[in-house]
C-alpha cells in the first residue's frame, strides 16, 4: 500500500480489520465528514445517532459500527469505529518522513548533544548541556535552554520555549507557542514590595504527553512540576509550580491549576475550569466546565460550578435558583398582608 493512498476497500479493510459490506476493487483517495464526501472519498459514522447523515451522504464508503443500518453505499464495518477512524486518517495522512540534521541557520551551543538521527530546524537554539534524543524534531524558531532534555521521538512544533533543566520523555508532542519551565509566580511582600522568591525546580514531562499552543507549564520553586505519562493538555492552559498531574489526565482548554495542585490518574477537567492552590483531586474525577474549586474531590466523583460541590447537589441547587424570582414575589406578597394584618390588629 502507498502511503497516503489512493486505497482499495479491499485494502483498507485488510489494514483496519474491518468487514466489508461492497465492492472490494472500489478505489477512494480521501477522507471527508459525511456532509462533504464525494464518490472518491471514504468517511464516518461514529455512532446510531450519524444513521441519518450517513444514509444521505454521497460518500464512496463510509466506516461505521454494527449500530449504523440502512446504508447503500459500501460499509467497513467494525467494532470499534473510533479507533478506526484514527487508523484510517493515518493512513491518508502519515507523518511526514524526519529528515535529520541540524539546519545550517540553526544555533547548537558547544556541549549539546543533538543524536544524529534528530532534527533541528532553522533558527531554532539548542543551548550548552542540552541533549536531544534519536527522532526528535526541533521544529524552526524553538529554544531548547541550557540542560534540557529531550527523549526519543519528541516533536516541538515552531516557536516552542523549553527552559533551562526541564526534562521530556519519549514520544511527547509540544504545539506551538507553549513555554514549558517559565517560573513560578513567587512573590513575598515586605511591607514596601513584592519581592521575588526564587523559582529553582524544575519541570518533568513524561512519556506520550501531549501539550497544546500556548499553554504554560511552570518550574517548580523547590523540587519539580510534574505532567504524568499519556496525559493530554489543550492549548491555552496554564499549570502552576509545584504541580503533580498525575497519569492519563486530560485537561481542556483555558484550565487554569493554581500551585501545589495534586490532580489524580485519569482525572477530567472541563474547559475554563479554575483551582486554586494546594487543591487535590482524585483519580478519575471529572469536574465540568467553568467549575471552581478550592477543597478536595474525592476520586470518581462529578463536580460541578462554582464554588463546586457534587454536581447532583449543584444541580438542586440551579434549580431552585430559578425559582427565586417567584418566591421573592410571594415573600413580598407575605409580608404585605403582614403588614396588613398588622394594621387592623393595633389598639
Amino acid at each position: 500500500m502507498a502511503a497516503g493512498g489512493p486505497y482499495t476497500l479491499a485494502e483498507l479493510a485488510a489494514a483496519l480489520g474491518a468487514r466489508l459490506e461492497g465492492d472490494p476493487g472500489l478505489r477512494v483517495r480521501g477522507v471527508a465528514p459525511l456532509g462533504t464526501a464525494g464518490s472518491e472519498d471514504v468517511s464516518f459514522a461514529l455512532g446510531a445517532r450519524h444513521g441519518r447523515a450517513a444514509a444521505a451522504s454521497g460518500a464512496g464508503a463510509i466506516l461505521a459500527g454494527d449500530d449504523v443500518t440502512g446504508l447503500a453505499c459500501p460499509v467497513l464495518r467494525v467494532q470499534a469505529p473510533q479507533t478506526a477512524l484514527i487508523a484510517l486518517l493515518r493512513l491518508f495522512h502519515p507523518e511526514p518522513p524526519l529528515d535529520p540534521g541540524i539546519h545550517r541557520l540553526a544555533w547548537v551551543a558547544e556541549g549539546a548533544e543533538v543524536d544524529p538521527g534528530a532534527a533541528v530546524g532553522p533558527f531554532a537554539v539548542v543551548e550548552r548541556r542540552a541533549r536531544i534524543g534519536r527522532g526528535s524534531r526541533v521544529g524552526a524558531l524553538c529554544f531548547v535552554g541550557e540542560g534540557a532534555r529531550l527523549g526519543e521521538d519528541v516533536q516541538l512544533y515552531p516557536r516552542v520555549v523549553v527552559r533551562d533543566g526541564v526534562e521530556i520523555g519519549n514520544r511527547v508532542i509540544v504545539h506551538s507557542g507553549a513555554v514549558l519551565g517559565a517560573d513560578g509566580f513567587g512573590y513575598a511582600f515586605d511591607g514596601r514590595a513584592h519581592r521575588k522568591i526564587p523559582q529553582v525546580g524544575g519541570v518533568r514531562i513524561e512519556d506520550d504527553v501531549e501539550i497544546g499552543a500556548n499553554t504554560t507549564v511552570d518550574r517548580a520553586t523547590l523540587g519539580v512540576t510534574v505532567i504524568g505519562r499519556g496525559s493530554k493538555v489543550d492549548n491555552l492552559v496554564q499549570v502552576a509550580h509545584n504541580c503533580e498531574i498525575g497519569e492519563d489526565v486530560i485537561l481542556v482548554s483555558q484550565v487554569g491549576v493554581s500551585g501545589s495542585c495534586r490532580i489524580g490518574n485519569r482525572a477530567v477537567l472541563a474547559g475554563q475550569v479554575g483551582l486554586a492552590d494546594h487543591v487535590t483531586i482524585g483519580a478519575g474525577a471529572i469536574v465540568t466546565a467553568k467549575s471552581g474549586l478550592t477543597g478536595e474531590i474525592p476520586a470518581g466523583e462529578v463536580w460541578s460550578g462554582i464554588p463546586a460541590r457534587p454536581t447532583g447537589e449543584a444541580k438542586r441547587i440551579w434549580a431552585a435558583q430559578r425559582r427565586l424570582p417567584d418566591l421573592l414575589r410571594r415573600v413580598r406578597e407575605l409580608e404585605a398582608r403582614l403588614d396588613e394584618m398588622e394594621k387592623r390588629t393595633k389598639p
